[in-house]
């Protein structure tokens, strides 16, 4: 759950996140959020998918006219897992191309454009100054000590060479997303060879990934740790770290909502709920597994080392604008721009830069996949709950034939217009729809099945506890998280603005598509409740209410956990009464 919850996002967006939010006073509002949301679902989610060792669409048997919810989670972890590969692929390029010194990316060669440079050239406009129609360079006046006036200086915009090699060289991007152009072979093949790890970590199933998950979770801290202390010692760190978190720190930014809305779904993000892949992982503990304990933990966890990697990366682009003798604000860049263009440009700068690139690289790698293997195994669970009898001894083969579908649906993100594609499909089947499923979840949970009949479910797996500890758990599952939630949606789709690749604006085709994909995510609640409605008998109240009851093959799927609570069905059956003994042996 660790190596799920722990991905690229806390190493690039948090950091920026931060530090363009007011700096440290950016975690109020998101320790707060961990606190009112985060937590809350992140424990409900593993709870129930523990509970009932089902995958996110067989656990909708509590709550039967919400299991489109499960589906969506399914199709979203699809839409997702296409485009999340693609960004490993880009990390396994640049850790193939760190093997070479002096990094690629480092200066302007063959492979980049007149504009590559790592200073802006100033430049007089003599066009204004003297008549003529010319832009002259102010170091050559200075050569004939002729003195441009302030007035007329300007500065020509330039490319750094980092900046160059992704767009050029990595992405070989088009002008547009209309301008597809061909296949990238060389991240095609990258693709592949992230599809191959991921295929051979989950043949055979949790068994074999839970053994990769070691590695692939723990390194990356490694790295973390190594890349923090080289980044302390350079010139200019102190710089860089008192922009993340230190006397920049603007307090006054705690009254501006969006503020409050970036912390929430930065959280819900992190911790990845809503996705169906705690609930597929949970459903793999064991009954009396401690799921309360496990939820701490891992929301502490993932919330500590997004602070921490912000150090880490901070630190080193603190000493990148000092090379460069710029702001660190000028540097420091949000998404893809810090993972690919400023941080790699500031490890070119180090003694021994082929190491820090390749130990950089190979961390975006292992913490991508195994937020990958998660998300993979949502969509294997799922096919495997809804055909047991067919598909329940051939894991191996529908892990591979998933992989296959997955790679050549994302073959389309690595040609030259591939950049465009992943940034449609993370703004339209990332976003909000997680939040219309998390808050359906809830609202379902605790309206719909009772959140104290849930609570004594949890207390079937990690025992009594008192009404004090429940306390603030039944505040946020009945009213906080929901309204947090709701307001967040609303202020969502209120602020919503098309999505752009820097200056590069979509077409309104493929706008409208973006729409069709969260459209076709989300149409499925609606279809499966009608479904169960028309399903079902009696009239419409008899209806409602027979899909809004648990179904009766619905508790622990082991018969000896199932206890007198869920003995033969017992929630959907009239009361049943027990005749005792004087030695309390049932009759």
């Amino acid at each position: 759950m660790i190596g799920y919850a722990v991905g690229l996002g806390n190493v690039w967006r948090f950091p920026y996140l931060t530090y363009q939010h007011g700096g440290g006073a950016f975690l109020i509002p998101y320790v707060i959020m961990l606190a009112v949301a985060g937590m809350p679902i992140f424990f409900m989610e593993s709870s129930f998918g523990q509970f009932c060792s089902q995958g996110p669409i067989n656990v909708w048997k509590a709550v039967p006219i919400l299991q489109g919810v499960g589906i969506t989670m399914m199709l979203v972890n699809t839409f997702v897992s296409v485009y999340y590969n693609i960004i490993i692929a880009y990390s396994i390029y640049y850790l193939f191309a760190s093997f070479q010194f002096p990094l690629p990316w480092s200066e302007c060669t063959s492979w980049s454009v007149m504009d590559c440079n790592i200073t802006a050239r100033e430049h007089c406009n003599m066009s204004a100054y003297n008549g003529s129609f010319t832009a002259v360079n102010k170091s050559a006046m200075a050569d004939v000590n002729q003195i441009c006036p302030e007035e007329f200086q300007n500065s020509l915009p330039l490319q750094s060479p980092s900046e160059l090699y992704w767009d050029l060289v990595v992405l070989q991007r088009t002008s547009s997303i209309d301008d597809t152009g061909p296949v990238v072979w060389h991240l095609a093949l990258s693709l592949l060879l992230a599809w191959i790890l991921i295929a051979a970590a989950l043949f055979r199933g949790i068994e074999s990934s839970g053994k990769v998950v070691y590695f692939t979770a723990t390194f990356p801290y490694a790295v973390l740790i190594i890349l923090l202390i080289r980044g302390v010692t350079l010139e200019g760190a102190r710089d860089g770290i008192e922009y993340y978190i230190g006397s920049q720190s603007n307090l006054t930014k705690l009254a501006d909502a969006e503020v409050w809305k970036d912390a929430a779904t930065q959280i819900f993000f992190s911790l990845c709920i809503a996705w169906g892949g705690l609930t597929a992982l949970a459903s793999y503990n064991k009954f009396h597994n401690n799921c309360y304990k496990d939820s701490i933990i891992v929301c502490i966890t993932n919330c500590s080392t997004s602070i921490f990697a912000g150090f880490a990366i901070f630190s080193v682009l603190g000493h990148m604008a000092h090379v460069y003798g710029r702001p660190v604000s000028e540097v420091a860049q949000a998404g893809f721009g810090l993972a690919f263009i400023a941080y790699p440009d500031a490890l070119s700068k180090l003694p021994i830069s082929p190491l820090w690139s390749i130990l950089f690289f190979f961390m975006l790698i292992t913490l991508g996949l195994d937020s990958q293997f998660a998300g993979i195994e949502v969509i294997t669970t799922c096919l495997q709950d809804a055909y047991p009898a067919m598909l329940k001894s051939k894991r191996g083969l529908i892990t591979v034939v998933i992989c296959v579908v997955l790679f050549l649906l994302g073959l389309p993100c690595v040609t030259g217009a591939g950049i465009y594609w992943v940034n449609l499909i993370d703004t339209f089947c990332a976003g909000w729809i997680l939040l219309v499923a998390g808050l359906l979840e809830v609202c379902g949970l605790s309206w719909i099945y009772g959140g104290n009949r849930f609570i004594k479910d949890i207390e079937m797996m990690i025992g009594t506890k008192s009404a004090l500890f429940w306390l603030w758990w039944r505040a946020c599952w009945f009213f906080i998280t929901p309204v947090v939630l709701f307001v967040i949606i609303g202020w969502s789709l209120h602020t919503f603005t098309a999505p752009t690749y820097g200056s590069v604006e979509y077409p309104q085709w493929s706008i409208a598509l973006g729409w069709c994909m969260t459209a076709f995510c989300l149409l499925w609640i609606p279809v499966v409740a009608v479904w169960k409605l028309a399903k079902a008998s009696g009239s419409p109240w008899q209806r409602v209410r027979s899909v809004c009851l648990p179904t009766e093959d619905w508790g622990p799927y082991l018969e000896c956990h199932r206890g007198d609570r869920y003995c033969q069905g017992g929630l959907n059956k009239i009361d049943v009464y027990v005749i005792s003994n004087k030695t309390n042996n049932r009759l």
